[in-house]
């Protein structure tokens, strides 16, 4: 995947939801995954493109499993972002203090809440994750179906104690497309530690989207472009009781 045909998806996005006004200060939560390695290289150029004027870094959350980070140093020198590694301890809490049965859930309140507290201190009020159209659509189904409610990533939020404001750029991008740009601009994936990678539901939902892509090719596009067109639902909405 080409860069430019990347900024067009984000670009995209923007023009859609609004995610980025003019003054914002953006941090990028970088992982070292492909999606955030991407998101970042697509930030970064859009500051050249961006209709508002805006003010990027990124943040780095070391969760304490023993990750290599250093080759993002080089890379956010080139592109011109300022990085910030937050060390934590929030893997031997998850998997050896608390003994998680649903690690995953707590590790992303402990992660979110260690990139608010540092987007606080640097003072930037917005905060840009690199989930895509996949992650989108899993989230849904797995909504749907363990918990018997629909809901999905949202483009925008804002995170209740601080205010800070969430967006993800990549909403427009499948993940095979992050995974391209990443290997075709030869950039340093850091692999992830977690015990619990790999093994999650996540992963199953994975594998129901390939069987419905199997049975019907256009599966995955109906099921995203329904979710980023809400005026498209029609579902039965409650009862309006007379006073």
């Amino acid at each position: 995947m080409k860069l430019q045909k990347l900024l067009s998806l984000v670009r995209r996005c923007d023009a859609d939801f609004s995610l980025i006004s003019d003054g914002d200060r953006v941090a990028v939560g970088l992982s070292g995954g492909k999606d955030s390695l991407a998101l970042l290289a697509a930030l970064a150029a859009y500051r050249r493109f961006c209709p508002a004027r805006f003010e990027l870094c990124a943040v780095v959350i070391d969760a304490g499993a023993g990750a290599d980070f250093s080759p993002l140093s080089p890379l956010c020198a080139e592109l011109g972002v300022p990085l910030h590694i937050v060390a934590t301890e929030i893997q031997p809490i998850v998997f050896e203090a608390r003994k998680e049965k649903n690690p995953c859930s707590l590790c992303a309140k402990m992660r979110r809440g260690a990139l608010d507290t540092k987007l606080n201190e640097l003072g930037y009020n917005v905060l840009a994750l690199g989930h895509n159209a996949d992650d989108a659509v899993e989230t849904f189904l797995l909504g749907m179906i363990f918990e018997g409610r629909l809901n999905t990533l949202a483009p925008t939020s804002y995170l209740d104690r601080s205010g800070i404001k969430l967006i993800r750029p990549l909403l427009y991008v499948r993940e095979k497309e992050t995974a391209a740009f990443v290997a075709e601009n030869k950039l340093p994936v850091i692999v992830n530690p977690c015990p619990a990678n790999g093994k999650t539901y996540r992963e199953t939902m994975k594998g129901l989207i390939g069987d419905m892509n199997a049975i019907a090719p256009f599966a995955f596009d109906n099921i995203h472009g329904a979710l980023m067109h809400p005026e498209r639902n029609n579902l039965i909405k409650p009862l309006q009781k007379n006073d």
